[in-house]
């Protein structure tokens, strides 16, 4: 197809969008099964608060003579997996879903788990956060190819979300020695 060979109809398209107000900003050129979206997004949703408090809880409970540049990594990782929870969860929202916080079903959905140790040893922190990591990493590059043209959005989102983690994994990697 070349340049001059693209056209819009702009009358049919106001058409279209005055029918539906209410569908907000899902139009009827949303490629994807709007509530599956939502389904998984509240998956992210649940992984990442899972995700932020392992790294809230580590950051204040590790001990050991790098506890300072660990904890300070912990505490950076915990803010960033809290803002891709709420990133996740506004998305829900602009699809018309009800992001899930339900704090009795988040280890169920979350892709992660979240892990403690009584001796608050740094390096078990660092390698089952690590772990983690590796598990989202996958299960976001999975659900990225999965959404593929149909919700440029949400994959926009998730490719975002995406990159930090894999920068996480880097900084773990790297205060692991590994």
């Amino acid at each position: 197809m070349s340049e001059s060979d693209f056209s819009i109809d702009v009358a049919v398209i106001r058409e279209r969008a005055r029918a539906k107000m209410e569908d907000g900003p899902v139009t009827p050129t949303y490629g994807g099964d709007v509530q599956r979206v939502i389904e998984i997004l509240n998956d992210v949703l649940a992984t990442e608060l899972v995700c932020w408090m392992r790294y809230s809880q580590n950051a204040i409970a590790c001990t050991g003579i790098d506890r300072a540049q660990v904890a300070a990594e912990f505490h950076e990782h915990a803010k960033e997996e809290r803002d891709h929870a709420m990133r996740a969860a506004e998305r829900i929202s602009q699809l018309g879903g009800d992001p899930d916080f339900n704090p009795e079903t988040l280890a169920r959905r979350s892709h992660t788990t979240y892990a403690t140790f009584d001796d608050n040893d740094l390096k078990k922190m660092l390698k089952e956060n690590l772990f983690a990591e590796r598990i989202v990493i996958q299960s976001y590059q999975d659900i990225i190819r999965w959404l593929g043209a149909a919700d440029p959005t949400t994959r926009r989102i998730m490719e975002d979300i995406l990159a930090e983690e894999e920068d996480h994994a880097d900084d773990l990697t790297d205060l692991l020695g590994v």
